[in-house]
């Protein structure tokens, strides 16, 4: 069969396109940076129109490379940054503020006050979530309350809200479309994911006017068309998923107990649950994995917030490399005799200890240190928080399968040191596909699949393919000793850690 996909992968730095053809193999990838705005101390902002312009650039550049027109392009697929907001107005498409990003913390004090009040109970309950800066909610809350004139406008209908791939799907559809799917719904703080709606009683709590929501798809789905002045044709966009999701569904992590994790400026580990919501008892989170055919598959996430970000670190603001490739090499001469820890907790802890407060510190230092033993270190840290995540899911879920196999996916998966160090920590398999871009795959399936072009869930579950699999090396002896010297440094680092 004939056809392609053109899949958008909105990331938090950067904007990719990638075209696909019918059997899967990518025909034509362009990438762009945006900037970055910091107008205060953790406050994070995108400028929406920009992100708008780096798609469309980047769809274009990937349409030409490929060597097709849009008439040769069956249907498009789009993932993104979560929980990142844009309100815009209905009308014009102009957004009334820039665009506040996942890891924006302005909202941190009247997160404390939700939690005072004793509220998180309620909004775990039906969203899965923990009261957190992080999710949607809380930020759309701050913009009705500080934009003049926003809320009535809200009310009146007059502007839309949504996460990336609604700004988007507006844009493309010239206007036309104000839809999400239920992934992104699932990470906005107002979506009962258990009844698959937005709810009245999170609505209230928040004051968030419903004429301003978007209407909530599956995954696979018709969410318009294309203008077709943007690319010279009308092409449907069948597919839209969150960024973490699409890497569940890139990964083929379509059973229960199957295991994925990303590692790109983060660490996202989702363990899929099938239909069984289960309520986490150390601090993960519930959401929504995919919704396909009216059917939800729920997850088990945890997220770290500093990954590939520790290894920025060590070239920017260290200056130990030149750049990130490096790491590896550099960590391969360390001395082994060194137990260096790094707990790099730049902007807080992540899951499983959702510690906003807590800071970054550097352990086991002595004269003999040097930059082999922090490339060392912040490699290794990736993996002790991916143990603190699976030792999370363990406990929540159970161990339901004789033996735990990790997919990764994400920048960092090229280094096969890293991903040994992995594997010897977690004291599992660990395992790396021979296509790394599972997130825009993920997204370019949805599209594909609901267009008839791709195979089914099976189908595509069976043409996964793994590049290699790193078996676990390291004695239990070793192993343990690491993982109880790690767990000491974070608790020293833990701001609401029990008094001595």
């Amino acid at each position: 069969m004939s056809g392609y996909i053109l899949a958008i992968d909105q990331g938090t730095t950067s904007t990719r396109t990638m075209i696909f053809d019918a059997n899967m193999a990518i025909a034509g990838v362009a990438g762009q940076e945006f900037q970055q705005f910091f107008p205060d101390s953790g406050w994070v902002e995108h400028d929406a129109e920009e992100i708008w312009e780096s798609v469309l650039s980047t769809s274009r550049k990937a349409i030409e490379k490929a060597g097709i027109a849009a008439t040769d392009i069956a249907a498009i697929g789009i993932t993104n940054q979560r929980e990142t907001i844009v309100v815009w107005d209905r009308e014009t498409g102009e957004p009334v503020h820039r665009a506040i990003v996942w890891q924006d913390r302005r909202t941190a004090r009247f997160c404390d006050e939700l939690k005072a009040r004793g509220l998180e109970p309620l909004f775990t309950e039906k969203t899965g979530l923990l009261i957190d800066p992080y999710f949607s909610g809380t930020k759309l809350a701050w913009l009705l309350d500080t934009v003049d004139g926003l809320r009535a406008r809200a009310e009146k209908g007059e502007v839309c809200f949504g996460t990336i791939d609604s700004w988007l799907i507006y844009k493309l559809t010239g206007g036309r479309v104000h839809v999400t799917d239920a992934t992104n719904a699932s990470r906005t703080l107002l979506y009962d994911i258990s009844e698959n709606r937005f709810d009245d009683e999170l609505l209230d709590i928040l004051s968030v006017p419903r004429a301003m929501l978007p209407e909530v798809k599956d995954c696979a789905a018709d969410f318009g068309v294309t203008d077709p002045a943007i690319f010279g044709a009308e092409i449907p966009i069948l597919g839209v998923a969150g960024d973490q999701q699409a890497a569940v569904i890139g990964n083929a992590c379509f059973a229960p107990g199957m295991l994925k994790s990303t590692y790109g400026t983060g660490c996202f580990a989702l363990l899929n649950t099938g239909e069984d919501r289960v309520v986490s008892s150390n601090r993960l989170l519930t959401t929504i994995a995919y919704r396909l055919d009216g059917k939800t598959t729920y997850a088990l996430e945890g997220s770290i917030f500093i990954a590939g970000a520790a290894v920025q670190w060590l070239r920017d603001e260290m200056g130990f490399i030149s750049k990130s490739s490096e790491a590896e090499e550099l960590a391969k001469t360390a001395d082994p005799n060194q137990h260096v820890y790094l707990v790099p907790a730049f902007t807080g802890l992540g899951a499983p200890h959702w510690d906003p407060d807590a800071r970054g510190a550097v352990f086991g230092l002595t004269r003999a240190t040097g930059p082999a033993e922090f490339a060392r270190a912040a490699l290794e840290s990736v993996a002790y928080q991916t143990h603190d995540l699976l030792e999370a899911m363990k406990k929540d879920w159970g161990d339901k399968r004789e033996r735990t196999v990790l997919r990764v996916d994400g920048g960092m998966v090229a280094s096969d040191w890293t991903m040994q160090r992995l594997a010897d920590i977690l004291a599992a398999p660990v395992d790396r596909p021979v296509v790394l871009e599972t997130t825009v795959l993920g997204a370019a399936w949805l599209a594909g699949s609901r267009a008839g072009l791709w195979p089914d869930q099976a189908g595509f579950a069976e043409a996964w393919q793994c590049d290699r699999r790193f078996e676990p090396e390291e004695s239990d002896g070793a192993r343990q000793a690491g993982i109880d010297g790690w767990k000491d440094c974070v608790a020293r680092c833990l701001t609401n850690r029990p008094a001595a």
